[in-house]
């Protein structure tokens, strides 16, 4: 299986405390990846606290899905594995909040998670609250008008419920080129006056998310955020977090 992928996540100019992103990519299966960024609510209580936690369950599940798959001999399909990481996230973060005392306010993070097969080129995605994918050029966003059903909010739910309510699923077939970011990436405003003119909000998104030749051994998000802030002015007012998977 022959993959790449970049990644960045840093703290939007109106923040000043914490960056409240998250990102986790992790395999999952022989040929199978986990990826994720997550968003905490800025309105809850210690967001950054809720991604992190989040992401870092996600790294474990995914872990704990390969072990069993490896020794059972026998890999799921790409929605069952989605569907068997919400179901242990779920009841996982459902414990810890017993176990920890947790306020629903502590535990409000949107999720934009997929599980990618990087040798069929094919992947299952799911969006609990906002979040934006881009596949072979194509955008696909979810937006909640910034009242995103936090997973938080759900916990006492019966979780076959709970799932089978849920409508924000995408099947991707032929990828070669992926992208997911948390909604900072719609944040870009200019802070300083340029002489060029400003970027409209799709070239913003084609120019950070489109893929270049040899980019195997560097990181290109890091380098065009860099040269929007400095050749355009432009910078997230959000904080942004980005994950770029190529399939070769």
């Amino acid at each position: 299986m022959e993959k790449y992928f970049h990644a960045i996540s840093q703290m939007g100019e109106y923040h000043s405390n914490y960056n409240e992103d998250f990102w986790v990519a992790e395999e999952i299966g022989s040929t199978k990846i986990l990826i994720a960024v997550l968003d905490g609510c800025s309105m809850g209580k210690e967001s950054y606290f809720a991604a992190t936690l989040m992401g870092k369950l996600l790294r474990k599940i995914a872990k704990e899905i390969y072990y069993q798959a490896f020794i059972a001999k026998k890999e799921n399909t790409l929605s069952e594995i989605l569907k068997e990481v919400m179901q242990q996230l779920f009841l996982q973060l459902k414990q810890l909040k017993n176990d920890l005392a947790l306020e629903r306010e502590e535990l409000l993070s949107t999720l934009l998670l997929g599980i990618v097969d990087a040798q069929q080129k094919t992947a299952e995605m799911l969006c609990i609250g906002d979040g934006l994918i881009v596949c072979n050029g194509i955008l696909t966003e979810y937006e909640q008008e910034n009242k995103p059903d936090y997973l938080g909010y759900h916990l006492e739910e019966n979780f076959e419920d709970w799932y089978k309510a849920q409508n924000q699923f995408l099947n991707l077939t032929k990828v070669q080129n992926l992208s997911i970011a948390t909604d900072g990436i719609f944040s870009f405003s200019p802070f300083e006056k340029k002489s060029n003119f400003p970027l409209r909000e799709t070239e913003i998104i084609d120019f950070l998310l489109r893929k270049e030749e040899n980019s195997e051994n560097e990181n290109p998000l890091k380098r065009k955020i860099k040269e929007l802030a400095e050749k355009y002015g432009l910078k997230p007012t959000d904080d942004l977090t980005i994950i770029q998977l190529f399939t070769a």
